[in-house]
Formats: structure tokens, sequence, C-alpha cells
């Protein structure tokens, strides 16, 4: 079964209709707002960057125990706004970067930037996640393919522009906010085989 990747350049933005916990996990239903892709049973959505399987077309989705504790999707409700993607296929042009939709951790907004000259976050990441976060590099925030514009011993920063804003749900983001972080796959690697080397 090939594995599903996206490229965290979000095609729509949804909104969550229920979420109901049960002994499983959870079911999350989404509306998609007019999204014209339709997937079938089995297909892969990114949903706010989390890579999920359609339990019950077109957008009802089964979220495992693991899921909800490592991922910002348990705390989502219904009303919230959510960043949807397809899988690419051999066609699709790759207009971000290599996003799997597998969250690396969860991230706390510890500031935000509104000026007429730019819109910035200021995020923090999880533990030594923020070793994988290199200036001018990728991220993925809440499956937002972005630039890390600025670093900090504890934190980086994102600009946002006015596309980004009207697209997606990062610019309905407040201080105190988790969002769900993928760092860079080619950082993730590099860092993970010089861990290993000691």
């Amino acid at each position: 079964m090939p594995i599903p990747m996206f490229t965290g350049i979000v095609q729509h933005l949804g909104v969550v209709q229920s979420f109901e916990r049960n002994q499983f996990g959870a079911r999350l239903v989404v509306d998609p707002q007019g999204w014209l892709h339709q997937p079938s049973h089995g297909q892969s959505i990114s949903v706010n960057g989390c890579c999920l399987t359609v339990a019950t077309p077109p957008f009802e989705f089964d979220l495992i125990r693991q899921t909800l504790e490592v991922t910002t999707l348990g705390r989502l409700n219904v009303g919230d706004g959510v960043n949807l993607e397809h899988a690419v296929t051999p066609t699709t042009m790759l207009g971000g970067h290599i996003v799997q939709g597998h969250v690396d951790g969860v991230g706390t907004v510890k500031k935000v930037e509104r000026d007429p000259n730019q819109w910035r976050l200021r995020i923090t990441p999880p533990g030594a996640l923020m070793e994988e976060v290199v200036e001018r590099g990728s991220i993925a925030v809440n499956g937002v393919s972005l630039t890390v514009a600025a670093t900090g011993a504890d934190w980086f920063e994102i600009a946002l522009i006015p596309v980004t804003l009207e697209l997606t749900n990062l610019g309905r983001l407040g201080v105190g906010d988790a969002v769900n972080l993928e760092t860079d796959y080619i950082a993730k690697v590099v860092v993970n085989y010089l861990r290993r080397r000691g």
C-alpha cells in the first residue's frame, strides 16, 4: 500500500461538524465547506497537518487515542476551522515541501505580531524538536508549508502572507494556542543520524 504524502499547500478550509469521543478514540466529521474534492473510503486527507484515513465518505474520520494524545485534534470543537489537503499524485505540483502528515509535536503560540507591514507568529516547540528547526528552512504548522523566518534558543517565527491568512486557519491563532508541528524531513534525517552517531 503506498504511503500518502502532502505538500503543505492547504487546498481548502473546512469546519468541524461533529467530534464525538468513543471507546476507540473519537469520530471526527468535517464539513468541507464546498470543497470539490470527494475522497472515497480509505483515502488519506491531511486535517490540520495530520494524515487521516477516510472511514466514511466523504469526510468522516476515526481517530485513535494516540492521535488524540500527540496532536491538537483532541482539542477540536464543533465550528473550528481545519486546514484540508488531499494526498499528492504523480502529477501534483510540489508547491510546498515534502510533508508526511506525521505530527512531530505540539507547539505553543507565544507571540502574535500584527502590523501593516507583516504578520508573524512566534512558536515554542516541545523538547528537542527545536534541533530540527532551521532558519530559512521548511516547517509545517497545522499542515501549512512555511519558511522559518527567525529562530531563538527555544522558539521560531513564521511570517504569514495575506494568501496564507485567507486560505488557512493560521490567522485565527492567538497567544497560548496549540499547533501541530512537522519538521522538515531532511532536517529530521540529519539530526537523527547525528544523534545516533553520538
